[in-house]
């Protein structure tokens, strides 16, 4: 079981900050102090590049660097070859989608969907739009559901990408993706995920998923921001052009050619992202310090208590009823987001609104934006009480006008 005011303690923030009431970890997570204690180790104490120095410093900042490439690849079950470190999900995904314009052509097709975050959807349109492909969305359920069978209808010959979500960042929807990849392997396409938000509440496995790419983020992960990870099957990362050019990355060099090193340095080009490597790496020892299955078991509880109680209040529409993560997305009827989300401020009750990166999705509930209250390991049932009585509070004021 999880003690919450065990939990606190490892989060250096709510020692400045004792009334917080955090509920947006879907956007980013409170950082854990064996992270930060790693990256201000690095920066006190080495503060030098790795790879290249033969000197103590660059000795022990390399081992550092290359000890979090080998703990990420662990804790997906991967290869050390097979990992890559990047700015965040954002740039990982964005490196995959670039390697493709040199394959992709007119009348090949891109599978991906209306849950995606901008980040995974983006690329891909301009992907199509520069090399003709076609982008083709899966059909959503009345609830806003991928499922296999709405694959299946979009799922031709000329299919070469599937760009998805692994779980949703607005309805929480957990994405059947182990029967897709199946599928889509079927048709020899590339399939690649975004599991940004799955990685923080699930233990992932790359090689029970079977996808071609999967990315997620350091910092909604207890760990430092600036950091993500892009784990590719190693073929694969060897076929595929480089996203950028520069040191480090490079084998041999002439006048006139240039040949590259392997993965996963042939993705690494110039000064990489040490210290958020080395913070990630940290916040992984913490999370698998403190359990998946306790974690999901106790977010579970609170995202359920949470989720009863607001369905309690006259006047607000749920979207995700039933969310696989613990993330509830709704709205106060008559009343916009933004203004909510502002008086949920003065009560130190924190939460996210607006259309969250995906606007596909506020167009596929119909409004223009939503609240969403996301939950992880910190949270308590306190804390969803201040909740509710803050939403009450700030519903019956905005009814005054």
């Amino acid at each position: 079981m999880i003690d919450v005011n065990k939990i606190r303690k490892d989060f250096p923030i709510y020692q400045t900050h004792p009334n917080l009431i955090f509920f947006d970890s879907a956007a980013s997570s409170l950082k854990v102090k064996r992270s930060i204690d790693e990256v201000t180790h690095y920066y006190q104490a080495l503060g030098v590049n790795v790879h290249r120095g033969v000197y103590d410093l660059a000795y022990e900042a390399t081992a550092l660097y290359e000890h979090a490439r080998q703990n990420v690849a662990r804790f997906i079950n991967a290869k050390e070859e097979e990992i890559i470190f990047t700015r965040g999900t954002t740039s990982a995904l964005n490196l995959v989608a670039q390697a493709f314009l040199h394959t992709l052509k007119p009348g090949d097709e891109i599978i991906t969907s209306e849950l995606e975050h901008h980040s995974s959807l983006l690329p891909w349109m301009i992907a199509a739009q520069k090399t003709g492909a076609k982008l083709v969305y899966i059909p959503l359920t009345d609830e806003g559901r991928i499922t296999v069978e709405g694959f299946k209808k979009v799922l031709t010959n000329q299919t070469k990408i599937v760009a998805i979500t692994h779980v949703s960042n607005v309805m929480g929807y957990l994405t059947p993706i182990e029967e897709i990849t199946r599928l889509a392997h079927e048709k020899n396409a590339i399939v690649i995920l975004d599991a940004a938000q799955s990685a923080p509440h699930m233990k992932l496995d790359v090689k029970k998923l079977d996808v071609d790419f999967l990315a997620f983020s350091g910092h909604k992960m207890f760990g430092p921001s600036g950091v993500g990870v892009l784990y590719g099957k190693e073929k694969l990362l060897n076929q595929i052009e480089p996203y950028e050019y520069g040191g480090e990355m490079v084998d041999q060099v002439t006048k006139d050619s240039v040949t590259f090193k392997d993965a996963p340095l042939r993705f690494e080009a110039g000064t990489p992202v040490i210290s958020g490597a080395i913070g990630l790496s940290a916040a992984i020892d913490y999370i698998e310090s403190v359990g998946f299955d306790d974690m999901h078991h106790h977010t579970h509880e609170i995202h359920q208590y949470l989720l009863k109680q607001l369905m309690k209040v006259e006047g607000v529409t749920i979207y995700n009823k039933t969310s696989d993560n613990p993330v509830i997305a709704f709205n106060i009827d008559g009343v916009h987001p933004h203004d909510i989300a502002t008086m949920l401020d003065s009560t130190k009750v924190s939460v996210r609104a607006g259309h969250h990166c995906a606007q596909l999705v506020s167009q596929f509930l119909g409004v223009q934006s939503t609240l969403r209250a996301s939950i992880h390991v910190y949270n308590d049932r306190h804390d969803c009480d201040v909740f509710i009585q803050s939403v009450i509070a700030a519903r019956d004021f905005f009814r005054q006008f």
